[in-house]
């Protein structure tokens, strides 16, 4: 269970929420109420310097933000990883409960018998100092074991961050062509997004589509069309670099994002990867026959200010689209 507030908790937050919802630019939908309940129940640490990161820009947040920030934040891992995550945390954290527990009594034995001995020296009586010596001993066990245990716990953490890391990474990449999926695609874009400023050179994003895809599988088997998938997603990986993202974007139909990347450049680069694509030959497997040429069209678009996530997306879809209405293979402008 993610939230465990009691009615008249959830009610308050959900007077809290309530307003800010109102204030933004997306309908009232459960969606946006889970973005805003945690912002406002302060459970999601992220969440909420993200969403202050876009108010501060006095930006109302969108359907494809709420949407970017609902998956991005609450939705990105598995409720079952999520919870065995949370058990190993809550065991580790008692672990080192317990631990300092027991080295803090013992540390306040120790401080009674200091206090002890030195009455006892005042008075010129050192029948204490063996005991003394004893409860030191004690002590030195106590540390050096909540040290041990310390230690353990924060091995164990690291290798529950790296547990978390991974399930992300699989979360959002897609299993044929190791390029990031839909969903990794969906929040890559809305991060960069949030970080444009006026001096950002801007955002520019292709897409591209393999041309006769079905063609292609209906002629030489599905097991085929996707090595085919699979080789131009390894081209288009070759070929950017930096924060540049490619991804797949569903069937054979893929999108670059090329953040700080002028218009001219954009172009540049998609008609790079079209021609590597158009010259590169593929072999069937256990067959030497070669299959003609690969091709695939291109649509390129910048993102205009103030414009949403989904129209820049569908601006550069219709440039896509125009590639394949004037003969496929070649890149258009959006």
């Amino acid at each position: 269970m993610r939230y465990n507030d009691t009615p008249a908790k959830s009610a308050e937050y959900l007077r809290q929420a309530l307003p800010l919802m109102t204030k933004q630019h997306t309908a009232l939908h459960p969606v946006s109420y889970a973005v805003w309940y945690e912002y406002v129940a302060g459970i999601n640490k992220t969440l909420k310097e993200q969403v202050d990161a876009l108010t501060a820009q006095q930006r109302l947040l969108d359907e494809d933000t709420t949407w970017q920030l609902y998956c991005r934040h609450i939705a990105d891992i598995n409720e079952d990883l999520a919870r065995n995550i949370s058990v190993e945390i809550d065991q580790v954290l008692t672990n080192m409960a317990n631990s300092a527990e027991v080295a803090g009594d013992q540390a306040s034995r120790f401080g009674n018998s200091l206090a002890r001995l030195a009455i006892e020296l005042a008075q010129n009586d050192t029948s204490g100092l063996a005991q003394m010596r004893q409860d030191a001993h004690e002590m030195q066990d106590a540390v050096s074991t909540l040290k041990h245990r310390l230690e353990q716990s924060q091995q164990e953490i690291k290798r529950l961050e790296q547990e978390v890391s991974l399930a992300r990474e699989d979360a959002l990449s897609d299993g044929l062509t190791g390029l990031s999926n839909r969903k990794g695609f969906d929040l890559a874009l809305a991060q960069h997004l949030a970080k444009l400023n006026d001096d950002s050179r801007g955002i520019c994003l292709l897409m591209a589509d393999i041309d006769n895809f079905k063609k292609i599988n209906d002629t030489y088997g599905h097991v085929f069309g996707d090595k085919v998938i699979q080789t131009v997603a390894e081209i288009l990986r070759t070929n950017i670099k930096g924060s540049d993202l490619a991804a797949r974007y569903g069937g054979e139909e893929f999108v670059v994002i090329l953040p700080e990347t002028p218009l001219e450049g954009a172009c540049a680069l998609a008609e790079k990867i079209r021609s590597t694509i158009a010259r590169s030959r593929i072999l069937r497997n256990g067959q030497d026959e070669v299959l003609e040429s690969i091709t695939v069209s291109f649509g390129v678009s910048r993102y205009q200010p103030s414009e949403s996530v989904k129209d820049f997306i569908v601006r550069a879809d219709r440039a896509l689209y125009e590639s394949k209405h004037q003969g496929r293979n070649r890149v258009t402008v959006a």
